[in-house]
């Protein structure tokens, strides 16, 4: 008896069943990809890039050629094309955006010279412009995807 005795008060635990596995939480959906914040047209404060900028590195990756028909943004896509009009004069120039810019504040877009000579701004070296976003497969169509983008650029 002595032994049943023994026996029932071992030191080890009473046996207790594994614990239940908890269902695995449902998936999280990724989130929404980020909006740009630039838009793709609206009036912008415009500068351009002179020559001494002329074979940098731009963020495209491309030297920076005055002669190019280009511009760079802070906020719009490396890649992307803007038809930019000068509202006190009607020009207006295509150009592709290669470089992050300017780097002051208060300014959004800077431009090749020569896309400031074609719509007429070396003279004064900033101007309010109008900017349209158009892609190229857009460009073929005929149509334009456009947004809005209200910040403002001048010269370096």
């Amino acid at each position: 008896m002595s032994l049943l005795f023994a026996a029932s008060c071992s030191t080890q635990p009473a046996y207790q069943p594994p614990p239940a596995v908890a269902p695995a939480p449902a998936p999280v959906p990724p989130p929404p990809p980020p909006q740009s914040r630039a838009r793709s047209t609206g009036s912008v404060g415009a500068s351009y890039q002179g020559d001494e900028m002329a074979g940098r590195r731009t963020a495209s990756g491309e030297r920076f050629d005055p002669d190019a028909l280009t511009a760079a943004s802070r906020t719009l896509p490396i890649g992307s094309t803007v038809l930019v009009t000068n509202p006190k004069n009607g020009k207006s120039v295509i150009v592709r955006i290669n470089d992050r810019g300017p780097h002051v504040r208060g300014r959004s877009l800077d431009l090749s010279r020569r896309a400031a000579e074609e719509l007429g701004i070396t003279d004064k070296g900033v101007a309010r412009l109008k900017i349209q976003r158009v892609d190229s497969k857009s460009v073929r169509s005929g149509t334009a995807d456009t947004a809005e983008e209200s910040v403002s650029a001048s010269t370096h």
